[in-house]
């Protein structure tokens, strides 16, 4: 609580001394039995009931008159400027036309979600001609910033919740509205006529209606946020309408959510506060109808159908639970009533809020590092409505008194049931810790089969550092604080000629030559070079442990603005280098190429200010390049990429840059069934559209198609374009790089004046792919005896493979969440491995193979015990057969012997007798022979 100490004396000489004893005045949440894990940040707010008496007064808001846009602009400026350290003012986007569609935060910690801290939101004017609610939201957003430190309610309120409140969603109607307005529609829809409260995705009715930029921006800023209530203030009646709004049968009956009570609720929390809401009988004066709304409150549908309504799309396809509030009958009333509606609104607006507070709160966290796991998913027993974890692991989960069983589980982990009891005072924490399903799986994987873990580079600290770095540009509004605390006095004025682009890098290589390297890829058919800028510490050498990253440009001549961003990009690192730690890091641990111009002739054929004309989309030849991309590829500038970038295949991230509209388009450009990798590709172009101001919004409202959606700003190629050859299918396919395409501008070759603005849209997108790239999978793969093992084949998912680099190195970019690793090496093992990929940091894992014990697919033990068997008895069959055979030849061998011993002496009687015949002579010699007839026949026969 503050406090004052009056009439303090200040004397010459040393300085009075004062202490001030402070007592808090946030109480901090009594932990339940069910919580498992204390986290900051969780404070209770008490439900004060409506006039409670306190000796404090609030300060309430004196100025109550009817802002048009410019006022209102100037209003919400003022109050930024004046509460920097609890406000931030943003835009959503522009309306039709093109008023910015702002949103205030307030909260102790502006730009920031506090894990653990629930998030909140009003939207008001979504009606033009239904002003109440704009007014009460600037009336709320002063009575916040100028009580806060003093009244202890707001103060609780503001520490412990981050608030968003959008004064108006449709600044145009507003404009054509009339004060004293009460029935009439004027101004009610927007400037394309069309009332956004029926504009939104149903779950019944197919919304035929073009998707307004208003609800796009609306819809991309619910998914964004971890929205966990909300409120869309209207005007016509008075009670609070809660879901479902439509049925089937589009007919008024009740329609009732999942959350029913919990919704009946919320909307009593406002109501009863408002003594004539809470009545029941709204406009007896002017309603036909004579309508009765128990307590103040009604099932939308129940009242009346309304397809295509906001509170119904936010609770079937977020986390947040929204109401609409009806908050008076006149839609436009006199300036003079307005302070009438604040006093009759304000207790109704701060204990709606306060129920952000109520249900379970907590964290899901992995056992292993006890790391946050994002859209991990919480389901409450018989109530068919999940909800999931933030980036933090952090959930919120509105409920009503009593018991329950939540069940917390998420992708490649063992699911945890809890029981928990809910009270009425402030959100029980409940904090679930998920095993990884996959870990008793891999233990015994291992065994005998070599070793897959993580590595560890805590003897690192600069590693460690590093990380920290990735971690905190990859947290909300971390790349902001970067940009702005780095020199960007880039002179964005002109295109750059092919002459001047070359003087430009030579220039960029001679100031900056320790960390630039310009080579040629090649020429194009006209014999202009194809420059290629390396970017790093050490370039030009060899750094596998290093993700390398590549952005191309100006493959289609007449769209050269992607050549002036990657310039400006190349300008802007080098001058940040060793100024900005930043860039530093990023620069010394990351190897950057940058392929300015891919099509040089074309460019020297396009002229400015053509925004939809094909001069200089092809090259000299008049081949599109952009189709040429195959095995055959037959010209010169895209053999020169193919060759000396693609398949090299060391590139972890390639993005090309185009032109034509506001939009990023995945693989594949060529019609397939399915796309494999797909999550983590369009994972990689939501991120780049998502750090747009404008193109996540997904309404790029190009000239020649201004009724354009793309829901996110992200499409899949085919979807967009659809044609063979292109340059991110080859480099998925052949290259092993994931490729996305961004669409810079909706005119292909915009005035030189625009190159500033579009630099401003375009550079937190292209520094985001730099902290994307260290992200992913890294890792090292060698043998037992710790050689590095290079060209293994890593297969993820069963589908996508990349090959280990020299030194065992290999790295590729996966989407958050658990993906499936086989490692593959000639002569070793098999390794299988599970690995979670954060959304903030790279998983890191080092494979160990061992020699391969299987041959022709069976165990080695058992293969040579049979070869062994196999060659003895081969052995002993030999000699068997040797010994027979010898022994046949020791007889003949005597045989043959004593025949010639015979001969001999026969010869020598023969000369010495006259007479007698051989015959005799033999006859009688072989009779004197013990031989047997056998011998003495085989020995006549030869």
């Amino acid at each position: 609580m503050p406090l004052t100490i009056n009439n303090i004396l200040v004397k010459e000489g040393p300085a009075t001394e004062m202490d001030f004893p402070l007592r808090p005045t946030v109480t901090s949440v009594i932990p339940d039995s069910t919580e498992t894990v204390a986290t900051p940040g969780t404070v209770a707010v008490p439900n004060i009931p409506a006039g409670t008496p306190s000796s404090h007064q609030p300060i309430q808001p004196k100025d109550f008159h009817h802002h048009h846009f410019p006022d209102m602009e100037i209003f919400l400026r003022r109050f930024a400027n004046e509460y920097p350290n609890i406000t931030r003012l943003y835009s959503l986007g522009k309306s039709v036309e093109s008023r910015e569609l702002y949103v205030m935060e307030i909260s102790d910690n502006p730009g920031v979600h506090e894990p653990g801290e629930p998030e909140f939101k009003y939207i008001g004017n979504m009606h033009g001609n239904e002003v109440v609610g704009r007014e009460l939201l600037l009336n709320l957003i002063e009575y916040l910033c100028k009580n806060f430190g003093t009244d202890p309610e707001v103060t609780d309120l503001v520490r412990s919740t981050r608030i968003h409140l959008m004064p108006s969603m449709n600044p145009d109607g507003y404009e054509k509205s009339q004060e004293g307005d009460s029935m009439s529609v004027v101004g009610r829809n927007n400037s394309n006529n069309f009332d956004l409260n029926r504009n939104f995705p149903d779950q019944f009715v197919p919304i035929t209606d073009p998707t307004q930029p208003e609800t796009i921006a609306v819809m991309s800023w619910v998914k964004e946020y971890p929205f966990v209530l909300s409120a869309n203030l209207h005007g016509g009646s008075l009670v609070v309408n809660y879901p479902f709004d439509d049925n089937e049968q589009g007919v008024a009956t009740y329609s009732k959510s999942p959350d029913d009570a919990v919704f009946q609720q919320i909307a009593l929390s406002y109501s009863k506060e408002n003594s004539q809401m809470f009545q029941g009988r709204p406009c007896k004066d002017m309603s036909i109808l004579n309508e009765y709304f128990p307590h103040g409150i009604t099932n939308g549908a129940s009242w009346y159908n309304v397809p295509g309504g906001m509170q119904d799309w936010n609770y079937l396809q977020t986390n947040c639970f929204e109401v609409t509030i009806e908050l008076g009958c006149v839609k436009y009333p006199f300036e003079s009533e307005l302070p009438k509606y604040w006093e009759q609104n304000r207790r109704s607006l701060i204990q709606f809020m306060k129920q952000v507070h109520q249900g379970v709160k907590g964290f899901v966290l992995d056992a292993t590092d006890g790391r946050g796991i994002l859209n991990a998913t919480l389901s409450v027993a018989e109530i068919n409505h999940p909800v999931t974890t933030y980036k933090a692991g952090d959930y919120w989960r509105l409920l009503v008194p009593g018991t329950y069983k939540i069940t917390a589980s998420a992708r490649g982990y063992n699911p945890v049931t809890k029981n928990v009891t809910v009270r009425s005072e402030g959100a029980v924490q409940v904090n679930f810790t998920l095993v990884r399903s996959s870990t008793d799986a891999n233990n015994e994987s291992k065994k005998g089969k070599g070793d897959s873990t993580s590595t560890d580079d805590a003897s690192d600290p600069t590693t460690k550092e590093f990380e920290a770095l990735i971690k905190h540009l990859s947290a909300e509004n971390g790349l902001e604080g970067f940009m702005l605390s780095s020199s960007s006095d880039l002179a964005l004025y002109r295109y750059h000629s092919y002459k001047d682009l070359s003087e430009f890098l030579r220039g960029l290589v001679m100031n900056y030559p320790h960390i630039t390297n310009l080579t040629t890829l090649g020429q194009s058919a006209e014999y202009r070079h194809i420059w290629s800028l390396e970017i790093s510490n050490k370039p030009n050498m060899s750094e596998p442990e290093e993700p390398k990253i590549r952005f191309v440009a100006g493959i289609h001549g007449n769209a050269p603005v992607g050549t002036e961003l990657l310039l400006a990009l190349a300008e802007f690192l080098c001058l940040n280098y060793k100024k900005n730690p930043v860039v530093t890091q990023l620069v010394d641990r990351t190897r950057i190429v940058i392929v300015p111009s891919l099509n040089p002739d074309g460019r020297e054929r396009a002229q400015e200010k053509e925004c939809t004309s094909r001069t200089g989309q092809t090259n000299a030849r008049g081949k599109d390049l952009d189709t040429d991309f195959t095995s055959n590829a037959s010209q010169p500038e895209t053999k020169a990429i193919i060759e000396n970038l693609i398949q090299k295949q060391d590139f972890s991230l390639s993005i090309a840059l185009e032109g034509g509209s506001v939009l990023v388009t995945y693989p594949y450009d060529k019609p397939v069934q399915t796309v494999e990798n797909k999550e983590t590709l369009k994972h990689l172009a939501s991120l780049y559209a998502n750090n747009h101001p404008s193109m996540h919004m997904g309404q790029p409202s190009c000239p020649n198609k201004s009724d354009e959606n793309i829901p996110g700003g992200v499409m899949r190629g085919a979807e967009w374009h659809s044609h063979l050859g292109s340059m991110k299918d080859y480099s998925v396919t052949y290259g092993h790089c994931p490729e996305i395409t961004v669409y810079t501008s909706c005119c292909y070759f915009p005035s030189a004046a625009q190159l500033p603005a579009l630099w401003a849209e375009n550079k937190r997108s292209l520094l985001s792919m730099l902290v994307e790239v260290h992200k992913g999978v890294h890792g090292l793969v060698k043998d037992k005896a710790g050689k590095p093992i290079s060209k293994a084949v890593i297969v993820l998912n069963e589908g996508i493979k990349v090959h280990t680099k020299e030194g065992g190195y290999f790295h590729v970019l996966l989407a958050p969440g658990v993906h499936n690793i086989n490692a593959i090496a000639e002569g070793y093992q098999q390794q299988h491995l599970q690995v979670f990929v954060h959304h903030d940091a790279a998983s890191s894992v080092q494979i160990v193979f061992d020699t391969d014990n299987r041959i022709f697919g069976l165990p080695r033990e058992l293969v040579v015990t049979v070869a062994g068997a196999t060659m003895s008895a081969l052995i002993l069959t030999a000699c068997i057969i040797w010994c027979i055979c010898s022994i046949k030849s020791n007889r003949h061998k005597d045989g043959f012997h004593r025949l010639r011993q015979h001969h001999d002496e026969y010869e020598d009687e023969i000369r010495m007798m006259s007479t007698g015949s051989k015959k005799s002579l033999l006859s009688h010699e072989f009779q004197d022979e013990t031989d047997t007839e056998e011998e003495t026949l085989y020995s006549s026969k030869h």
